[in-house]
């Protein structure tokens, strides 16, 4: 029998200590067991690894950014672009036109952020356009082959500048799935595109014929996002597409009447469609406890990280924990719970991340905080003090 990894006296979500065996090789390893402290004793050969009462969490998820537009680890971005979406859109290109942007090299530096801070599944959207063509997508599926064995990323191909405005972007998009995308993305079928039917039909067109699930960006306000929103829903019903579809941000859902929203809630919820959420603190966001109420998933993610959009954002996901608990006025240990769950199994579950969490047979996807309880991780963002991704212990000076 192979050599096993214990990690020996870890207290999971801050109940009764632990030891749990990890088995298989590193980089495909797997929870084999979960017993008391000190009930079973490592055989000979073992590796070991002393918990020291730490709080034992699984693996954190990413649920939504953009690490193909990052600058992390790069030179100070200065931002002084027009207020509008498309001023964004727009200024965001030229940036990447002309200073020859690498998505590959970004990316990657961003990743490995991500899994020293202990995020072990991560999905990312990745701009579709007629002036890049595929080449964001190339250098994003390098950074997720280099890591493959220690982060399992999704990739969105995303049409920034929406579907039917770039004549090419839907044949581009067409082969994005073919080439590596494992979700369709689309953006404000009727705000940017200006025809949200037909929009929407050409969405479900790709993701129908590559199998693939989709994930929209919906900024769209008010009654145009629920508008938006019910025209989605329709096509969900119509094409069997229930538990596959996730709507980031939904920002019409903070400011309907609340009949409009308790009834859109209901039906979001009938076609099993999940909803992001990055907390923003200057717009209208979904209500959290009236959305979990009514059985519709919330989960979490940063969204952009220090690039032409925001100076903001951190690959620790405790930090976009505690935005969301602040955005939502969290503050008994029980709710800092529910906002950890936001970027650990909600995202996991929204996402289709399979074999995620803290149980015999699922992937070793292992982070330890000095911390008393998941609330005081959540409040207090502790370092890290050991991660383990798919079985490979992550260390500061992590890279590959």
């Amino acid at each position: 029998m192979k050599p096993s990894i214990w990690i020996v006296d870890a207290r999971p979500f801050g109940g009764a200590p632990v030891d749990v065996r990890i088995t298989g090789a590193s980089g495909g390893a797997v929870i084999d067991a979960i017993v008391p402290h000190g009930e079973r004793q490592p055989a000979p050969g073992d590796t070991v690894i002393d918990g020291a009462s730490a709080l034992l969490l699984p693996g954190f998820v990413e649920g939504h950014t953009h690490l193909d537009k990052t600058t992390w680890g790069m030179p100070w971005y200065r931002n002084a672009v027009g207020p509008r979406l498309t001023d964004r859109i727009e200024n965001e290109r030229r940036w990447r036109a002309q200073s020859g942007h690498d998505a590959a090299a970004a990316s990657r530096a961003l990743a490995l952020a991500f899994l020293r801070e202990g995020t072990t599944r991560l999905r990312t959207h990745v701009d579709i356009d007629t002036d890049a063509g595929l080449r964001h997508l190339e250098g994003v599926c390098d950074t997720r082959a280099a890591l493959a064995d220690v982060l399992d990323m999704q990739i969105v191909a995303f049409p920034q500048s929406g579907v039917l405005k770039r004549p090419g972007t839907r044949e581009l998009l067409d082969a994005a799935l073919a080439n590596g995308a494992d979700v369709l993305g689309a953006l404000d079928p009727a705000s940017i595109d200006g025809d949200p039917a037909a929009s929407l039909d050409v969405t479900f067109a790709l993701a129908t014929k590559h199998g693939k699930p989709i994930d929209m960006h919906l900024h769209e306000p008010g009654e145009l996002g629920a508008f938006t929103f019910d025209l989605l829903l329709d096509r969900v019903e119509a094409h069997g597409y229930a538990g596959r579809v996730v709507v980031s941000h939904a920002f019409c859902l903070g400011a309907l009447p609340d009949a409009r929203r308790g009834a859109l809630l209901e039906r979001i919820a009938r076609a099993g469609v999940a909803l992001l959420t990055t907390a923003p603190a200057s717009v209208p966001v979904p209500p959290f406890r009236e959305t979990r109420a009514a059985g519709v998933t919330l989960f979490g993610g940063n969204d952009g990280i220090r690039d032409a959009w925001t100076p903001f954002g951190s690959p620790d996901m405790l930090d976009r924990a505690r935005l969301i608990a602040m955005r939502y006025d969290l503050r008994r240990d029980d709710d800092l719970a529910a906002a950890f769950d936001c970027v650990s199994i909600e995202a996991a579950r929204a996402c289709g991340f399979a074999d995620y969490g803290l149980a015999p047979g699922m992937r070793a996807d292992l982070v330890l905080v000095d911390a008393e309880n998941v609330a005081q991780a959540v409040a207090m963002r502790p370092p890290r003090r050991f991660v383990m991704a798919n079985g490979t212990p992550i260390d500061s000076g992590f890279t590959r």
